[in-house]
Formats: C-alpha cells, structure tokens, sequence
C-alpha cells in the first residue's frame, strides 16, 4: 500500500522553478482519503516511512502553492468583478443579491400597491424579508400620520432560523403544516394576506429535467398555504425553473390565478433556467376546498380534464396549444447579471472587497462546510509534518 500511494504521490510535476503542480484533483481525494481510513497516514508512522528521504518533502514550505490558498488570494474581489449585482447587494445592504430580483419584479408588476399583510415563504436568509420591509413597513413607519394598527404586517417562514429584520415576524416550519398557516393567521389577526412570495429552491442536482420537477413540486408545496391564507384578488410570486414540463405548471397555477405570467429579472442570469411566476387575482374554483388540492391539481392535463375549470389535455396537446407569457423585468440598459464590471477606483488604496451583510445563521450545508474545512487543515497538517520530517 505504502508503495502504491507513494507512486500516485510522485505524480505531482514540478515546474522548473521548483514549485509542485497538481494534476487534477487526484492528490487531494488521495490525500483525503489516506486521512481518513488508513492507519499508515498517522503521526509516527508517516515520520518513520520512507517519505522522510522522498523529494517530495525535501521541498521547502514556501514552494509549494496549494490551491486552497490560490483560491483565497483571487478572494472577493473577483467575484465583486464577475457578479455586479452581488457586489451592488453588499454595497447597499441586502443580504443576498436575490432581493434585486424581487425589486425589478415589482418594477414591472407593481405587485407591493395596495399591500397591508405578507408572507414569504422560504424566507432565509432574508433578502427578500428586505425588500417588504424597506418598500412596506419602514415607509409606514416613517410617515407623519404613522398608526401603530395601520403598519404592514409581514411574516417570513422557513426550517431554517434567521437573523432578525425590522418589521418582519418570524415564523420556523414547514409551509406544507396546516399548523403554520394556522400561526399566519393568527398574526394576522384573523384576516389573509394580500401578497405571498417564495423564493425557495432545492439544491441542484445539475440534471435540468430533475430540478425543474422538484422545483415545481416545491411551488404546489406552497400553493398549498397559499389557499389557506391568501386572501381572494391577492397575489403570489414563485421562483420556476424553466423546462420541458413547464406548460404543466402553468395549467395548474391557471386554475387559482386568471392571470399568470412568467417573468425573468435582469438580475437572473441568462445561463440560468431560473424565472418567476408572477400569479394575480386569486380565484380558486367554486366550492374549493384546501383538502383537494392534491386532487384537484392531478387532473390537470389527464384525459378526463376538468371541464368546470377550463382545463383540460387539449390545453398540453399539438404545438403551441399554451401560450405562456414570458416578461423580462428591469431596466434592459442596466447592469447585466452576466458581465464582468471593473471595481471602482479608490482614492488611496486598493479596492477593499465587503463581507456579506448577514451569512445565513444555520444553513443546511453547515455541517458540509464544516467536513470540508477539517478535511482542508488534515491536508495543510499532512504538508507540514512531511516538510518537517
């Protein structure tokens, strides 16, 4: 075994000026996997091995480039250079440049008018919880005739805990709990809302056709608190993912929503099959009821088609049979989500790149994060005790 990991190890290229290049990514799984399971990698061991007299660890410390540190001084700065509207969103205080999204929507749809009670729905962590609270609450808040009763509601929901926000009630749950639209209303003092948003997406996998089924399902997830707190001619905005199942969607939505309209921010990416449903005037069928929603939603594009609805397999069949509206939102001569932008020139100095305003408190991927880090130091250890040795 010693023999064989000493051959992957000798892999490793030096260049003329001494320092050692990696080819691919096969020394750090080697590396980490040696760490991991086998005993021959740990202390004691690994200094009586006949690595101590390798070229391999005669070289001296500052030699060795590893791409952890590489990555570490391209830093922030780069991504400020590639990303504008992440580098816009710590500039002004958003937690995520999503919440820029959510602002050319209304741009477009003017979908905060009239609003007094909202909920978002897979809030963390909180960008757009942002935007309700700056274009809703605090304006309210700071008007002369300001009245503690007549100041906005809005509830952020999600499994995941978040930082506070002025004006924003949290609420920690599931969005498919009857309980949680329970809580909603009761914050609402009985009433409903009058705008529902979501934001929310699973972890890619890469495979299109799987996102964008877990993305619909997600949606249908929160359509399901949707008709139980959102109040008739009300408003609900959901982050798709565009595909080949699309039209299915939009059928579904149609049958709660007269007006439907898919629509892309300028701050969306054009690489990405990311869009918005942006869903007006809630009307759900005559005699609706929450609990056959599941019911109700399977019909949809079956052979049996429900003709009260409007909505049947006609509607999916032949070319063109659905046209769906696609808007683009925002200002078509900003800035574009997909352009490298120079960093701004400071007097005296270089430019200094700014944290994110809030990291999210307790993310699903901690505990990856977390893995990574301590595999990361076991390979920095490793470096050292063989240059030491």
């Amino acid at each position: 075994m010693p023999d064989q990991i000493s051959a992957s190890l000798k892999t490793l290229i030096r260049k003329p000026n001494g320092k050692i290049q990696q080819r691919g990514n096969i020394f750090g799984l080697l590396i980490r996997c040696c760490l991991s399971h086998h005993p021959f990698f740990t202390g004691d061991a690994l200094r009586h091995s006949h690595f101590a007299n390798s070229q391999f660890v005669s070289l001296p410390s500052e030699a060795i480039v590893h791409p952890l540190n590489k990555l570490q001084r391209m830093g922030k700065a780069s991504r400020d250079k590639r990303d504008i509207y992440y580098r816009k969103a710590k500039e002004e205080g958003w937690r995520a440049r999503s919440a820029f999204k959510l602002l050319q929507i209304d741009e477009e749809f003017n979908i905060f008018e009239g609003v007094k009670r909202v909920v978002d729905l897979c809030a963390a962590p909180g960008s757009w919880s942002q935007v309700l609270s700056r274009k809703l609450y605090l304006p309210a808040k700071l008007a002369p005739e300001k009245k503690d009763e007549s100041l906005p509601l809005i509830v952020a929901i999600d499994l995941q805990p978040m930082a506070p926000i002025e004006g924003v009630i949290q609420v920690q749950g599931d969005i498919t709990n009857t309980r949680t639209a329970e809580v909603v209303i009761r914050h609402f003092d009985g009433c409903k809302a009058d705008l529902v948003v979501c934001d929310g997406a699973p972890d890619v996998t890469g495979l299109h056709d799987m996102d964008e089924f877990v993305q619909s399902q997600l949606i249908l997830a929160g359509l399901t608190i949707v008709t139980h707190v959102l109040k008739e001619g009300g408003k609900f905005i959901a982050k798709i993912f565009r595909g080949k199942d699309t039209s299915l969607l939009y059928c579904q939505l149609k049958l709660f929503f007269p007006v439907v309209t898919f629509a892309k921010p300028k701050s969306s990416r054009n690489s990405s099959i990311e869009a918005f449903a942006v869903c007006e005037n809630y009307s759900p069928p005559e005699g609706f009821n929450p609990k056959d929603l599941h019911r109700l939603l399977q019909k949809v594009g079956s052979l049996s088609g429900i003709e009260d609805t409007d909505c049947c397999s006609g509607w999916l069949e032949g070319p063109n049979k659905v046209y769906i509206p696609f808007l683009a939102c925002g200002d078509l001569s900003g800035y574009h989500s997909d352009r490298s932008y120079p960093l701004p020139k400071v007097a005296g100095g270089n430019y200094q790149s700014l944290d994110p305003v809030q990291p999210p408190i307790a993310p699903p991927y901690k505990r990856a994060l977390e893995l990574k880090k301590a595999s990361n130091q076991g390979i920095r250890e490793l470096e050292n005790l063989s240059l030491d040795s």
